[in-house]
């Protein structure tokens, strides 16, 4: 199965996706491309950092399940492996939620939000984004949640973090009891 986790900027992707691989040896997580900076502090590891050469030539060649343009930087997702027994997590964006949904009708989509834009203004600050592309990403944050409730995404709201990635471990276990359509 494909999990895609995803939101606007600063309300919590990365964390709960962190926790998610850590207690769940079951989940495989994709590396995202990025042809942006890395942030000061962020884990080298955090993306796949190429420049917009490489990345526009992994398109050409087809290695990408979604990509898309944010902000001026691009991000893509690469088609991932056969990984056997293990399901597959995306961290994406909401456009590349909407690209991986179209490919895979079954993937199962859980869309994240920030408890207000304050918090998550607060949070894109905390991480090293400049306060001008923090106040850019919340600004779009309307968009990407309109978005995300049209793609009929599981909806969770961040707003205290144990009990978030509690939620995405249910929906996560409630498909896979379900199982394949």
């Amino acid at each position: 199965m494909i999990f895609v986790v995803s939101g606007p900027g600063g309300v919590g992707k990365g964390t709960i996706v962190a926790r998610l691989i850590q207690r769940d040896d079951r989940l495989w997580l994709s590396r995202s491309w990025t042809t942006r900076q890395r942030r000061p502090g962020e884990a080298e590891d955090a993306y796949t950092f190429v420049d917009r050469a490489r990345f526009d030539r992994h398109i050409a060649e087809g290695g990408f399940l979604e990509h898309a343009e944010f902000l001026g930087n691009l991000y893509g997702t690469p088609r991932p492996p056969a990984v056997s027994g293990r399901d597959v997590l995306l961290e994406i964006d909401v456009q590349g939620a909407a690209q991986v949904k179209q490919h895979d009708p079954n993937a199962v989509l859980i869309f994240l939000e920030a408890p207000s834009p304050d918090t998550q203004l607060e949070r894109l600050i905390a991480r090293g984004d400049p306060p001008d592309i923090a106040a850019r990403r919340v600004e779009k944050a309307d968009f990407e949640t309109e978005a995300g409730r049209e793609l009929d995404a599981n909806l969770v709201v961040n707003d205290d973090l144990e009990t978030a990635i509690g939620a995405v471990e249910a929906i996560i276990a409630a498909a896979r009891d379900r199982g394949p359509h």
